[in-house]
């Protein structure tokens, strides 16, 4: 069996999907199923790189990034030249580009999607792209959902559930990647306080704005350090409210150090507040260290299934800076608590969101699942206009009306 994952981008970019993309591939190599990644460049030159003798990411040129979505007319080329040497192609979602590029080519192969949330703040964007992102779907082999309760409040995942297979999201177990100095450097520079970690972009999901409310109502004796891309832009607000003796900015976290914060803080807080935060990677990251975790009861996400309150950790309403900060104070001030929580989060990681569990189960979906595509084959392809089947889907490519007319 030969995959290739297709995908916006591929460490060492940064991103959720990123990382998730990444142990994936890694995993599935290292179980012996063959298996490549092409995704998009942030330059407009084509690169190929060969990862550690094994496997080849394809990074095709990218013209411009919109609303999100790389605008890259090579993706498609690349696809289109090389789909015939695999078996399968599993595509990260949402991603606009790849929906297009596998609905001009029509591989013959399995088509796997992973969905990792639905488009959520495009929404007029969306209107436009829904006939596409339908047609992908009934294409489809099969759907990974990464939690039960996402899948359940997916209005284009719960009415495909017979393809859907919950695989959870699991990362690599990067205990070793401590550094015993760097975690010694990071606690020195905050003597005597409680060290709250929180990683996210700046965007406004994240909900960065209110864990920064919160230090408001947060204890004197703790400190609340912030990474990410982009997070710098929230040091004048910080300094304006007077707050920056109580958080302090990290900007992105260099990849050897990531391991490092976790270990030196004593929670780990992500206070994520609308669905666009569909399950939270940087929980399990922090509970794989043994970290008790504070994020937010998203309805319809995955975030509060990740983290079990009062187990792993506590939830607090969405966008609610006092709650969050009297969650992030009870932990920080009950030693026996954080402790309990901290065994659970570790043990909770062990047991099901582990990436060697994430890649298993996936091996098990490509091999396992009743594929829905020869079934389908015939409906697919077998039209004049793909709209007549899906109430104003897109037409077919010219290219597969000119063969069927040859065929004719």
């Amino acid at each position: 069996m030969k995959i290739i994952h297709l995908g916006k981008f591929y460490p060492p970019e940064y991103g959720g999907i990123e990382t998730v993309t990444f142990d994936l591939v890694e995993g599935l190599n290292n179980q012996g199923v063959k298996t490549d990644v092409l995704c998009s460049n942030k330059g407009t030159e084509t690169k190929v790189d060969l990862i550690n003798s094994s496997y080849q990411v394809i990074r095709a040129g990218t013209l411009a990034v919109i609303n999100s979505t790389s605008i890259s007319l090579k993706l498609i080329s690349e696809l289109n030249k090389c789909i015939h040497q695999y078996d399968a192609i599993h595509i990260h979602l949402p991603n606009p580009m790849a929906n297009l590029a596998i609905w001009l080519i029509r591989p013959d192969c399995k088509v796997y999607l992973h969905w990792h949330s639905d488009i959520v703040k495009q929404k007029h964007m969306l209107k436009l792209y829904a006939p596409w992102l339908r047609w992908l779907i009934k294409r489809a082999d099969g759907i990974v959902a990464t939690s039960q309760q996402y899948a359940d409040s997916s209005k284009w995942l719960s009415s495909n559930m017979e393809k859907v297979s919950i695989i959870p999201i699991g990362v690599a177990d990067r205990i070793k990647n401590i550094s015993v100095p760097l975690v010694n450097k990071i606690k020195s520079e905050h003597k005597n306080k409680k060290i709250v970690l929180s990683i996210g972009r700046s965007a406004a999901y994240k909900g960065i704005i209110y864990l920064i409310e919160a230090c408001k109502y947060t204890n004197d004796d703790i400190v609340v350090l912030i990474g990410g891309p982009g997070v710098e832009t929230f040091s004048d607000l910080i300094k304006k409210l007077g707050l920056d003796y109580k958080i302090k900015i990290i900007g992105t976290i260099a990849d050897e150090q990531l391991a490092s914060y976790y270990a030196a803080c004593d929670i780990f807080c992500l206070p994520s507040v609308y669905r666009s935060e569909a399950y939270g990677i940087v929980q399990v990251e922090a509970m794989s260290f043994s970290k008790p975790v504070v994020s937010c009861d998203i309805s319809g996400s995955g975030v509060s299934w990740v983290n079990e309150h009062e187990k792993s950790g506590l939830l607090v309403p969405p966008s609610d800076p006092v709650a969050l900060a009297n969650a992030i104070n009870k932990l920080c001030g009950d030693d026996a608590l954080r402790k309990k929580m901290a065994l659970y989060a570790r043990h909770r990681f062990e047991q099901e969101l582990t990436a060697e569990k994430m890649v298993k189960k996936t091996i098990s979906m490509y091999t396992e699942k009743m594929p829905a595509f020869e079934k389908n084959k015939t409906a697919l392809f077998g039209a004049e206009r793909i709209d007549t089947l899906f109430n104003n889907e897109p037409a077919l490519s010219a290219r597969h009306i000119q063969q069927k007319e040859s065929a004719n």
